[in-house]
């Protein structure tokens, strides 16, 4: 819709909303709902580590402890990220606009299990051998678009704060679309880690998963623009 087409009641709502997002007054009281459903998603978050955990402490991480624990979080890392993207179009699909409030607790919860995965490869598997990584990330594929993946992570993860949110303003935003890439590249370091072993059934999946959820950005973003 052209902005001269709008009413002079819809284009003060318009100037309302934008100096709430700008100024970042109280929002809209929460559902009763809400606080125990979000003690039962920080629980359900919890529970790759638990696992993770329990096994340790039953000695059922098998004969490589190690290579379980670093595939575990990494692989947990890629589940959040998806379900963190998600939660757009389900809430669109859904009209359910409260499953927003969940989106930045489950993206956290991705940067925390790709830090313990990273932390994992990094004292246990290399022990802080600062060249042995670096040439890791040099030469193999798929530990540079792992590593890539983990620094783009960083700063989304430090700008989650609503008080970052109110201070970058629309340049949270455009910081932010960089999830798609970080799932990109943990897609590919995914395939790439399993491509050796000629076992690519749960990196197709994912990469599935990954390419719907950024077709449907696109096909949004451009129906947005025709009907702008």
């Amino acid at each position: 819709m052209r902005p001269s087409t709008l009413t002079s009641e819809r284009a003060a709502g318009v100037r309302s909303a934008a100096r709430t997002a700008r100024t970042g007054a109280i929002r809209p009281a929460a559902p009763r709902w809400l606080a125990p459903a979000k003690v039962l998603a920080f629980a359900a978050g919890l529970y790759p580590l638990a696992r993770v955990v329990l096994f340790g402490l039953t000695d059922r991480l098998g004969a490589n402890p190690i290579e379980f624990i670093t595939r575990s979080t990494g692989l947990w890392t890629l589940v959040l990220l998806c379900i963190t993207l998600a939660v757009t179009p389900l809430r669109r699909i859904t009209g359910f606009a409260s499953l927003l409030r969940f989106r930045r607790m489950i993206g956290l919860f991705a940067f925390f299990y790709a830090t313990l995965h990273f932390t994992t490869y990094l004292w246990f598997d290399k022990w802080f051998d600062v060249v042995a990584i670096l040439k890791d990330v040099g030469k193999r594929p798929f530990i540079t678009v792992g590593f890539a993946a983990f620094v783009l992570l960083i700063p989304l993860a430090a700008t989650s704060p609503r008080a970052m949110v109110r201070r970058l303003g629309r340049h949270w935003a455009t910081l932010h679309s960089a999830i798609y890439a970080i799932a990109l590249f943990g897609v590919l370091h995914f395939w790439w880690m399993r491509a050796g072993k000629h076992d690519l059934a749960q990196p197709k999946l994912y990469a599935a998963i990954v390419a719907a959820l950024l077709g449907w950005r696109v096909v949004a973003w451009g129906w947005r623009r025709v009907r702008a």
